[in-house]
């Protein structure tokens, strides 16, 4: 049993049955992609929420020193999107991580990162869809039209701010007015519904349609977001407003990192979130002219922009406001140029409708994505047939987008922004993980003119190197920092500092605010501890077995950024996978079309 659930797809076999495919008229996908679209789709499915919505949350947690984080994203996407590019050169068709599972780890990864990534493209989704509301609902109040606010946002997040005792006035109001039967109250977020159906509705029209949509759109949202940067930028030097750059923190001294380097990890969802999409450009290998040559320039290019971006724009937004008001705000961009901050109001305006376009275009992409995902899972026999069958008339995977929009809307009623942005980005993590480790797997191949290369260097030195010079150098910067990671449990200081920051104490509300400290310290010291371990083994590895230096550095940045995690996302999403390996081995173990090699 263990040789048939980590069975491989030969690399040949997987390009041999995509071209077998494609040759039959019913199941063929149209190659109309150029370097150009598959740009603007990486910056399509990039720059949208996480700019204009999760970033908020970001700066309010890390202060301006989160751009350090999106730095240290944006090198461990970088070294990720040279394993995808490696991977999407070597084989060109939909499928993205999952496929190159296939090809590296066996079946089993494969189902698991399949069904890792509908927490990224779906569930993912949904948080963009409510972000999306929120901006569109913003911008119709701006034009002196309201939608009452029970059907303007979600049920849960009206009941969290009763329960948790929030001053947002918006959301009690949709608890205090929603329209009640029998015990329940009708609150829904009729907006993102809404968008739901009109994207599910295009992308199942076709992929040409939708790349001239997402193209027009990325044009629009680049515009706006640059003159955010210009304007927001002109006026935190002309106005003297470089101080918020160092804001004073709890202990009344300044900092780059006001919440420490503790606070900058604490954002470490809502940035990772904010990159989400670059690896989308891959799952349109078979829609792409020169998938080899093209979707590798793509992927790199939109991360590239959208990185030099968002350092701009997290350095303008920390400049301008003062990193605390960001509390609570899911609309940052637009925030900065209310009448109370930079007071730029025909900005605010621009923002608002820029925002609407922006989260559009990433809605878009995703919902592309997934079906495609679906489609070659079921090719592989996995999912039943009809999630690759192909409309005869638009060529797009109609039954698996139709299934999609459904996946998408349908928890759009019970789940709200906080539980899907945290649960979409540990998935995708943990896909990046198996895609930079698949790549240390598979053999590597001389190069071939016209085809993307991941540069060869050797780590049997120099990635050693790297790991005990980083320890060396926490330990002589940071004394305490070995002693604190095996603390499990809270120091006198902590538990009074805690207490202290507990407001209307009670008993209760200290014990609580203790529990969860505890549970966050331990979570994150004990994922540092295997993180380090994992750092070491994977050193002695790389001695004995010479592995390439850029997949080592993508593997290991990204099994950091899971240190950022909570115990609350490692909970779900291990219950999430456990439910996925249930339905592999009820349905895709038996109906695999590898299982009759075996």
């Amino acid at each position: 049993m263990a040789n048939s659930i980590f069975r491989t797809k030969k690399i040949g076999k997987i390009i041999a049955d995509a071209a077998a495919n494609e040759e039959g008229h019913s199941s063929g996908l149209k190659r109309v992609l150029n370097v150009k679209d598959l740009t603007f789709f990486g910056i399509a499915a990039i720059l949208g929420a996480g700019s204009f919505s999760s970033l908020g949350g970001a700066v309010f947690n890390g202060g301006p020193g989160v751009v350090v984080l999106f730095v240290i994203t944006a090198i461990a996407c970088a070294f990720t999107a040279f394993c995808y590019s490696e991977f999407a050169s070597r084989i060109p068709v939909a499928g993205s991580a999952y496929t190159y599972a296939y090809a590296s780890f066996g079946e089993l990864f494969a189902w698991i990162i399949g069904w890792a990534l509908i927490m990224e493209y779906s569930i993912g989704n949904i948080y963009v869809a409510y972000s999306w509301s929120d901006y569109f609902t913003s911008f119709l109040h701006k034009c002196n039209i309201h939608i009452p606010e029970y059907l303007c946002t979600s049920y849960m997040e009206a009941k969290h701010a009763v329960t948790d005792g929030s001053s947002n006035k918006e959301l009690l109001a949709a608890w205090a007015n929603a329209p009640v039967i029998g015990s329940l109250r009708i609150i829904l977020d009729l907006p993102a519904l809404i968008i739901n159906i009109l994207i599910t509705y295009l992308v199942f029209r076709g992929i040409k349609e939708s790349r001239n949509f997402s193209n027009v759109m990325v044009i629009l949202k680049l515009v706006v977001v640059l003159l955010v940067i210009l304007v927001g930028g002109y006026m935190v030097f002309s106005g003297g407003l470089t101080s918020n750059w160092t804001p004073t923190n709890d202990a009344g001294i300044k900092s780059f990192m006001p919440n420490g380097f503790g606070g900058v990890m604490a954002a470490v969802s809502g940035v990772f979130f904010a990159y989400i999409g670059f690896d989308a450009v891959s799952v349109l290998a078979e829609e792409s002219k020169n998938p080899q040559r093209d979707l590798p320039k793509g992927m790199i290019l939109s991360l590239v922009i959208c990185t030099i971006i968002y350092i701009l724009l997290t350095l303008v937004l920390t400049g301008s406001v003062n990193y605390k008001n960001f509390d609570g705000i899911g609309d940052p961009l637009a925030f900065i140029f209310e009448p109370q901050n930079l007071n730029i109001g025909w900005m605010q305006f621009l923002v608002a409708i820029c925002a609407v376009v922006a989260m559009t275009s990433v809605l878009l992409v995703f919902q592309m994505g997934q079906p495609r995902i679906w489609m070659s899972m079921s090719r592989d026999g996995l999912l039943p047939p009809v999630f690759q069958k192909i409309h005869p008339k638009f060529n797009t995977p109609s039954f698996s987008t139709i299934v999609t929009g459904l996946v998408v809307g349908v928890p759009i009623l019970f789940t709200d922004k906080t539980f899907v942005l945290d649960f979409t980005s540990i998935a995708t993590l943990f896909a990046f993980v198996l895609v930079c480790g698949g790549v240390l797997l598979i053999p590597r191949r001389e190069k071939e003119a016209g085809k993307f290369h991941i540069p060869f260097i050797n780590g049997r030195f120099i990635y050693p190197a790297i790991i005990i010079g980083a320890l060396i150098i926490l330990a002589i910067c940071t004394k305490d920092y070995f002693h604190n990671l095996f603390q499990l449990s809270l120091t006198q200081a902590q538990t009074e500092s805690i207490t202290k920051s507990v407001s209307n104490p009670t008993a209760k509300k200290i014990q609580e605010a203790l529990a969860d400290a505890l549970l966050a310290k331990r979570t994150v010291n004990i994922s540092t501890i295997i993180f380090w371990a994992a750092a070491i083994i994977m050193c002695i590895v790389t001695f004995i077995k010479q592995y390439s230096l850029i997949p080592l550095l993508g593997l290991t940045t990204c099994l950091y950024l899971l240190t950022g995690m909570t115990a609350l996302n490692w909970a779900w999403f291990t219950g999430w996978l456990a439910i996925g390996l249930v339905i592999y081995f009820m349905y895709g173990f038996k109906k695999s079309k590898l299982a009759s090699e075996v």
